[in-house]
């Protein structure tokens, strides 16, 4: 499981993660909601030491990740960054590829390049495999990476919106797919979204931010309700249940 004592991040006067006290569960689906600004990005880059923690702890099974060290570290857990701008020109398997390196060092065996194409495979990118990424569309390319972080064979796997320019049949088909990658391949995925639809239907545990705080944490059935949503957005929610579902609808 992952457990974060009184975590807090600044930047300047400005605090964006405030004191966070949380445990996620290993196993499963972990949603992260907000709106804007909430610190939801922020609090998923401490929890992968992409950014560090002005104070508290962040642990992973136990390991403090600020002193783990970073190879031990990335054999346990995998983040995909909401931004993914490569500055290279990559094939998809190529890109792919680089989720193996916590394991080969870049000297790819058989087991590795076999890995590789199961990734490529799950994302339905076989047909993709040798185009490059600036060749791709958004949704393509947020997919490639998607795999990438697949490929990299952790027990956890973080993901900042990876919704992110997809269309509506790619974010179902993204969000069916992070379910099987926890009921299937026993990985445990905790994501940040902005649809609470997405979460609702896909999820185990819901968190939720708000000014840098975590303000409700539940099972989808406790955090789909009107009263904790208006706390979260600020916005009157109704929640109805559609195919034994609690979708919020808020588009009046």
């Amino acid at each position: 499981m992952i457990q974060l004592n009184h975590v807090t991040k600044r930047y300047g006067d400005a605090v964006v993660v405030d004191d966070v006290c949380l445990t996620i569960p290993k196993g499963g689906v972990t949603s992260v909601i907000g709106a804007n600004g909430a610190g939801k990005s922020t609090l998923l880059s401490i929890i992968s030491r992409l950014l560090p923690a002005d104070s508290g702890s962040v642990t992973v099974d136990g390991m403090d990740v600020a002193t783990t060290p970073s190879e031990r570290l990335a054999r346990r857990l995998a983040v995909l960054r909401q931004e993914n701008h490569m500055s290279v020109r990559l094939t998809v398997r190529e890109l792919v590829a680089f989720g193996r390196f916590p394991h080969s060092g870049g000297r790819l065996t058989s087991h590795d390049l076999a890995l590789v194409d199961e990734a490529i495979g799950y994302f339905e990118l076989t047909d993709l495999a040798h185009r490059h990424l600036d060749q791709l569309s958004g949704g393509q390319r947020q997919r490639a990476h998607v795999a990438m972080v697949l490929c990299q064979d952790t027990d956890y796997v973080l993901l900042d919106e990876p919704l992110n320019n997809l269309d509506m049949r790619h974010s179902v088909q993204m969000m069916r797919r992070l379910r099987r990658m926890s009921d299937e391949l026993a990985k445990t995925v905790v994501l940040v979204v902005h649809d609470i639809n997405f979460a609702s239907c896909h999820s185990d545990t819901v968190i939720a931010m708000k000014n840098g705080k975590v303000i409700a944490q539940g099972d989808t059935a406790t955090m789909m309700s009107p009263d904790v949503l208006r706390e979260v957005y600020d916005l009157d929610i109704d929640v109805h249940e559609v195919g034994g579902q609690r979708i919020g609808v808020y588009f009046s």
